[in-house]
């Protein structure tokens, strides 16, 4: 997940970047409200632990919970892989930096939704919290949500070098984001896939 972008803090429906004036019209997400917010999500992922060991959902809602477990997933990871996808194409030099804001600044909702929706279905799914490959999984879902995080940092940098050229440290935060969102999609859905065949 390269840098879901905008110049606004938290707030759903943002402008898409260069469609509201210049760079820098609106302050960056302070770096406390960032670190607030990942402990926030830490938290939240520790409740939900807890909560699903404690759930004891019927057939029924477990069959609607897989469902949406799944449609979550396609939502999240298909957003991150437009977004990477797009980002990918900007560092071979074949789109332009503001299109890899643009497209990340459109699809940054689906994204946390998607995650979001995994999180909330994941609770009625039985997860085995004592299995190792469980375990991995949410520490995947953690990196993902702290990584998130971390490229809406790196975003609201990037959208400062729009119109000129990107820091070499930059464009290597960049990759390395996008390769621990890749790695933490893929991981957490192949341990899901393979714990759903136990």
């Amino acid at each position: 997940m390269v840098a879901p972008v905008s110049r606004q803090a938290g707030v759903p429906g943002w402008a898409a970047p260069g469609d509201d004036g210049g760079p820098g019209d609106r302050p960056p997400t302070p770096a406390w409200a960032l670190a607030a917010l990942g402990v926030l999500s830490s938290a939240t992922l520790v409740a939900a632990c807890w909560a699903a060991d404690h759930v004891h959902a019927d057939p029924p809602v477990q069959l609607a919970a897989r469902f949406l477990h799944l449609v979550s997933l396609i939502v999240g990871l298909g957003s991150v892989l437009a977004v990477d996808w797009f980002a990918v194409l900007w560092m071979l030099g074949r789109r332009r930096l503001s299109d890899v804001l643009r497209t990340a600044c459109a699809l940054q909702v689906p994204i946390w939704l998607g995650l979001a929706g995994l999180v909330v279905t994941g609770l009625f799914l039985r997860p085995d919290l004592a299995s190792p490959l469980t375990q991995l999984k949410l520490g995947l879902v953690l990196a993902i949500t702290l990584n998130g995080l971390y490229a809406h940092w790196l975003g609201q940098r990037l959208d400062g070098c729009r119109d000129g050229r990107v820091p070499r440290p930059l464009r290597i935060q960049s990759g390395v984001a996008a390769s621990v969102s890749q790695v933490g999609w893929w991981g957490a859905s192949l341990i899901g896939f393979l714990n759903s065949q136990s």
